[in-house]
């Protein structure tokens, strides 16, 4: 009895439609074996469903199969040639089969001899094959590249939108439900100081669902939708933005907005408070990390967070780790230094900050002339770049890509100047609550969340260092003061 190894594919429902499927398959190579006194040894199918991860990989088992087991077998069965191999280079290896061991390839539909003719006909339907295969896929992104141009999102939208179909098309609407929340996420974070943590909790206080099946807010999600410009109307396509047919739902100068608040920096799943280079290594001056551990108790799991060296492996490194709640109490200790119980101590304080935020004031100043300066050149770059447009010195692709550009640069700085005067004119009443807020941080510290506690600790101190598991620093001015007692032996009189 003959030995053959068999595949069937499947590579769309189109083809199915055309009867193609793998149940056809199977039972055409089934009937061949059957007639030819045979029988399958082994089938390998591959569905219209399946990854090219995973198409790749079945083929590559047959072909490793066949070479092992050559001398058992008589042929590799196939329905057509070009459900045999998608490209050229996959058909060739099934020829090696052929002429290095001996197995021969049937087509069940397509009949060929294995001659020079019979080889070249069959060549010739694998080359046509792979053309159409190349062709195919040249045009699906054709015609996704003319989606995007068109203003139209090629697959599913982002939060907020919904795909309708309309004349037999599917266009983009904005949902009548989750619109508001995106419109709500954007203003909060652009223009009441909330964190990503505050923002989720605010969220959920407001009674803001993000699905029925997961009502609240995850952090990764909403920085995703904070980063997405599909919410001021573009789409992305191949690393370029387009203008898209859908509704914006935020304007760009508050998307800008929360671009700068979020800084530009990557999203961290965890946050430390001591973590991400606020606190170097005493030893190798080297950036202090944390790391999360996880123990099982009776009560259940808990977690505990540890802060070490980032070289701490290394041959002669001191291996000390130090606890969260050690560091804590460390900088709870300073905090009640920092605290005055004197009234007239109190008065003297504010009045040197008062002086101290009109010196950097004077800075703000000049950091608000260079901004201006900065941002006249961009706007006179900006209507160069129309003139050139409307003269026809420049395409319209290398126009709307320098657009996008120079109006986020605009954009930028008028944020960046509205940011500056607002500083400058709550500069002394931002010192002020600092130190009103110095007067009572131990508790705020206790029920902060990280990124609120590590503004406090950048705000009183400097040059932090973990040392022995001692936390080693410089406070910063005026607070030094405080916290080593007025009446100290370094004492500077009336001068900070």
């Amino acid at each position: 009895m003959k030995r053959f190894v068999a595949l069937a594919r499947v590579s769309s429902r189109e083809q199915e439609r055309e009867g193609f499927s793998l149940a056809v398959q199977e039972d055409a190579l089934k009937r061949y074996a059957a007639t030819t006194g045979g029988e399958i040894v082994r089938l390998y199918r591959i569905a219209e469903t399946a990854s090219k991860r995973d198409e790749r990989k079945t083929f590559r088992e047959m072909i490793s199969f066949a070479k092992e087991n050559a001398p058992k077998l008589d042929g590799l069965l196939f329905y057509k040639i070009d459900r045999a191999a998608r490209n050229l280079f996959d058909y060739v290896e099934l020829e090696r089969l052929e002429s290095d061991y001996g197995l021969a390839f049937v087509s069940v539909s397509q009949p060929t001899e294995n001659t020079p003719a019979g080889r070249m006909m069959r060549r010739t339907l694998a080359n046509m094959a792979s053309f159409y295969t190349e062709q195919q896929s040249l045009d699906v992104k054709e015609g996704l590249a003319r989606r995007v141009e068109e203003g139209w999102f090629i697959s599913r939208p982002p939060f907020g939108y919904k795909n309708v179909r309309k004349d037999g098309r599917s266009i983009v609407e904005t949902d009548p439900l989750d619109a508001p929340k995106v419109k709500r996420i954007f203003e909060l974070y652009a223009y009441h100081s909330v964190t990503l943590d505050m923002l989720k909790k605010r969220l959920e206080k407001e009674g803001i669902e993000y699905k029925p099946s997961m009502p609240g807010f995850v952090r990764s999600k909403l920085y995703e939708i904070l980063k997405d410009r599909a919410y001021i109307g573009e789409i992305e396509h191949r690393g370029k933005w387009f203008t898209g047919r859908h509704e914006p739902l935020v304007d760009f100068g508050t998307w800008r907005r929360v671009q700068i608040l979020l800084g530009g920096k990557t999203y961290q799943k965890h946050q430390l408070t001591f973590g991400s280079e606020l606190v170097r290594c005493g030893h190798c001056d080297h950036p202090v990390t944390g790391e999360i551990k996880t123990k099982k108790t009776k009560a259940g799991e808990r977690s505990y967070v540890y802060y070490r060296c980032t070289r701490y492996t290394k041959p002669g490194h001191p291996r000390k780790r130090t606890t969260e709640p050690e560091l804590d109490r460390q900088v709870l200790e300073l905090f009640d230094r920092i605290k005055i119980q004197d009234p007239a101590v109190k008065d003297w304080f504010v009045a040197v900050l008062k002086a101290k935020t009109h010196d950097d004031g004077i800075a703000s100043i000049e950091r608000r002339e260079d901004l201006q300066r900065q941002l006249t050149q961009a706007m006179r770059r900006e209507q160069r770049l129309v003139d050139m447009r409307l003269d026809e010195e420049i395409d319209e692709e290398t126009f709307a890509d320098k657009r996008v550009d120079l109006s986020d640069r605009v954009s930028e700085l008028k944020v960046n100047l509205e940011a500056l005067d607002r500083g400058r004119e709550e500069m002394t009443d931002v010192a002020l609550k600092v130190f009103e807020l110095s007067q009572t941080l131990r508790d705020r510290w206790l029920t902060a969340e990280p990124d609120v506690r590590r503004r406090i600790l950048e705000l009183v101190c400097l040059n932090c260092q973990l040392v022995d598991g001692k936390l080693v620093y410089e406070t910063r001015k005026p607070f030094d003061v405080l916290a080593e007692g007025l009446k100290s032996a370094k004492n500077r009189g009336e001068r900070i």
